[in-house]
């Protein structure tokens, strides 16, 4: 459609000029509130029915909604083969990744066997794979690490005087660690997923996550380094047929007892049983936790609404932070660390054909097969090549470095929060890094709202449009009336700079003005005084009758007297707009600062990016009515909400002096309003 075709479209709009109070009878305001109160809230949420139950139970047991129509036929084959692909990725994620929780390989297969179960019963999405993920992994990594240092567990050999490490009872004591930290993290997230805080995602990011991904990928690579350092092993064609290959290597050419490679070891047949964890450590890894639930969340509801929203389904955030905080929970009992969604593997079950969790249980049965069965087969396996995978798996998170030009060219904010995210997190612990980037973040959000950008705002000749005067040359400002607009809501931290940007965009400098009209004030107070005071000593004495005719006199002289000031006065309630002599006063400031004309009588505050007013903006609004009315200039509101308007009405804002017709609807209506009132002859121009 070309510009002169979009240009074919018009209309015609005729009605009157509406302020507030005209807006409440025209548009019928309700006179009561369309939402119950809290009481019948309370009572309705309290009030049982079989419907209600049913929704609750279908919103908590999201299987039970899917599963009865499940269709074999439409869905068996996709899901089979999709549950086999993404269980065959299990094996070498799941033992790589343990490495970096620093657990034996063995526990990383039981973390991608019983979280996926609970999630397949309780998660709302159908294409995401829970299990094992390397920035979660490296987060159990650094508590387990720290709480429980090779250096505990070393001690000197009484034959030969060599320090011995405990392998086994280090191993043990970071189980413990990490299944406790996992148990914390889970009952975090099903609190706040009770409490439907859901939306505690919404602060980070995905500057933020991309950022503070690539930062965690880095700690993954330096903590593998110790089992590839100087290795080179050949490529293959895949993760599994490497590990096989590798395995068969390794165990024929007994690389572990000759050449000392570091392998595996022995892989225990079977699932361990269930055990209460070490609530002792709670409240030394009570931080750690909750950083791993705020992340393993992020990462998890991201990919989840990215798979809803192509597929056409939704994904209840609060039911997935549920979902996941029990999945944590009671894999914590079987010893398993926390657990997130994959990418690569949601990938592979999504391309594959896999459309519910069906495959998610499938997987679960290869995992459970290889524990059971094939697990001492890789005892033999090298941790180098378990490393490799790591380094493999992780290259989707380092080509997130390519998000640093397309930040630069979009938006230089969200670039500075990635590069800061990624510092935090490379020179502090994770947990830490994690904090400062939210908090980072968060100040960016503050700054933004605290320096918005301000503008005069002019009008297209011939339309109702109000634009910007510094980025449209058509908009043009109509003489007599400064519309000003900030871009952002006006509150506590931005109000002062609000007042500034106000009398420098005006060019009305009211602070001068109003210290200039009280000095004025003053000095006409005392020639009042100095002048009665020499009536008084220059009177004669007179009989009666004369002092009668003295005393009119002496009336019709005070009363021109006081006819000749009231021209000056500058002290009325609406001012008179003509050559005032405030008005002229104002003219060297606003001449220096913008060379607006100097007889500005009307202001009009565009508050139509405001959702809110604090008790500051309402001072604020108060003090700016009172002292533009001592100088003569009139204030209006314009294009305020609906419920701006409402916490004005409760913060007393509006009375006599400030009515409800200082409000208009838009700023055209104030505009018409403020013309109407100097004249018609001010109207050329401006559509009625």
């Amino acid at each position: 459609m070309g510009v002169e075709e979009q240009r074919a479209g018009k209309f015609y709009v005729e009605r009157d000029v509406l302020d507030e109070l005209c807006l409440d009878q025209v548009a019928r305001r309700r006179t009561h509130s369309t939402t119950p109160p809290l009481k019948e809230r309370v009572k309705d949420s309290l009030r049982c029915s079989m419907p209600k139950l049913k929704r609750s139970v279908l919103s908590t047991l999201p299987v039970l909604s899917w599963l009865p129509r499940y269709s074999v036929r439409d869905n068996g084959l996709g899901d089979l083969i999709s549950g086999i692909s993404v269980g065959i990725m299990h094996l070498p994620q799941g033992m790589a990744y343990a490495l970096l929780a620093s657990v034996p390989p063995v526990f990383g297969l039981y973390t991608s066997f019983y979280p996926v179960l609970v999630y397949c019963i309780l998660g709302t999405s159908r294409h995401i794979s829970i299990g094992t993920f390397a920035v979660i992994s490296i987060m159990i990594g650094s508590v387990t690490e720290r709480l429980a240092p090779d250096s505990d567990f070393t001690f000197l050999n009484g034959t030969n005087g060599t320090a011995v490490l405990d392998v086994t009872a280090r191993d043990a004591y970071r189980v413990q660690i990490a299944a406790s930290t996992t148990v914390l993290s889970g009952l975090f997230q099903v609190l706040l997923g009770m409490v439907r805080f859901g939306f505690v995602v919404t602060y980070l990011s995905e500057p933020l996550v991309r950022g503070y991904t690539t930062g965690a990928a880095t700690h993954v690579v330096v903590s593998q380094l110790k089992y590839i350092f100087g290795i080179h092993p050949a490529r293959f064609s895949g993760p599994l047929s490497q590990i096989v290959a590798a395995t068969l290597i390794s165990y024929y050419g007994n690389l572990n007892s000759q050449y000392d490679v570091a392998v595996v070891g022995e892989i225990p047949r079977g699932l361990k049983s269930p055990s209460l964890p070490d609530v002792s450590l709670w409240g030394t890894v009570v931080g750690d936790a909750f950083a791993v639930a705020i992340v393993g969340y992020a990462i998890n509801i991201s990919l989840g609404k990215t798979f809803g929203l192509k597929h056409g389904y939704k994904v209840d955030s609060n039911q997935e932070l549920v979902a996941l905080g029990l999945s944590n929970t009671v894999g914590g009992f079987f010893q398993c660390y926390s657990v997130t969604s994959s990418m690569s593997r949601s990938l592979i079950q999504e391309s594959t054909g896999g459309r519910t969790q069906v495959a998610g249980v499938v997987s679960s049965v290869i995992v459970l097969i290889t524990v059971l069965q094939l697990g001492t087969l890789f005892g033999e396996l090298p941790k180098a090549v378990l490393s490799c995978i790591v380094f493999v798996n992780l290259k989707g998170m380092f080509k997130q470095y390519l998000d640093i030009p397309a930040l630069w060219k979009s938006n230089t904010v969200d670039l500075l929060v990635w590069l800061v995210t990624l510092v935090c997190t490379i020179l502090l612990n994770l947990d830490l890094g994690l904090a400062a980037s939210i908090a980072f973040s968060l100040l960016t959000v503050i700054f933004r709202t605290q320096l918005p950008r301000y503008s005069i705002l002019g009008q297209v000749p011939g339309t109702e449009l109000y634009l910007d005067t510094d980025t449209y040359e058509e908009a043009k400002e109509i003489p007599g009336i400064t519309i000003f607009r900030s871009s952002t809501t006006v509150y506590y931290t931005n109000a002062e700079l609000y007042l500034d940007a106000l009398q420098k965009k005006s060019g009305i400098d009211v602070g001068k003005l109003l210290t200039r009209k009280k000095k004025r004030d003053a000095k006409q107070k005392r020639k009042d005084k100095k002048e009665e005071k020499k009536q008084i000593q220059a009177k004669p004495q007179f009989t009666p009758e004369q002092s009668n005719i003295r005393s009119l006199c002496q009336s019709k002289v005070n009363w021109a007297y006081e006819q000749q000031w009231t021209g000056l006065d500058l002290g009325s309630e609406t001012g008179s707009h003509g050559d005032d002599a405030i008005t002229q006063t104002s003219s060297t400031v606003g001449e220096e600062k913008r060379g607006r004309s100097s007889k500005t009588h009307t202001i009009i505050l565009d508050l139509s990016t405001a959702s809110f007013v604090d008790t500051v903006t309402v001072m604020m609004l108060n003090n700016i009515f009172r002292d533009y009315r001592e100088i003569d200039i009139d204030i209006y509101l314009a294009g305020c909400q609906v419920c701006v308007v409402e916490q004005l009405s409760r913060a007393s804002f509006f009375s006599e002096s400030i009515p409800k017709s200082r409000l208009f609807t838009t700023v055209h209506d104030a505009v018409l309003h403020s013309l109407r009132l100097q004249g018609a002859s001010d109207l050329t121009g401006v559509p009625c």
